[in-house]
């Protein structure tokens, strides 16, 4: 599996949650069904994102590149250190989420 196309396909086609403070959010609420997390990824923010996504049961993903290259697949000009996945779009992307 291409994760970078998997990624960039779900943000094409898909319905996804860009940036931490979005993301966070979507875990609170059990929004998302699956987090990419980028490697580079400030601590903090990312110890929230494992707890609230163990308590919700959403699996989580973490993307070995930084969040610089992660925004770079989502096509987008700025870094983006965690996307939140509603909609997987016409991608693969939930197979991520088996993965461990």
């Amino acid at each position: 599996m291409d994760v970078e196309r998997a990624i960039r396909v779900a943000v094409d086609t898909g319905k996804v949650y860009l940036g931490k403070e979005e993301t966070l959010s979507a875990v609170r609420n059990k929004e998302v069904k699956l987090v990419v997390v980028a490697s580079n990824c400030p601590p903090d923010a990312k110890s929230d994102l494992l707890r609230y996504a163990e308590l919700a049961g959403i699996p989580v993903y973490e993307y070995p590149g930084t969040s610089l290259e992660l925004g770079a697949v989502c096509g987008k000009p700025y870094v983006v250190s965690m996307l939140g996945v509603v909609e997987a779009g016409d991608s693969d992307i939930f197979e991520l989420g088996r993965r461990k």
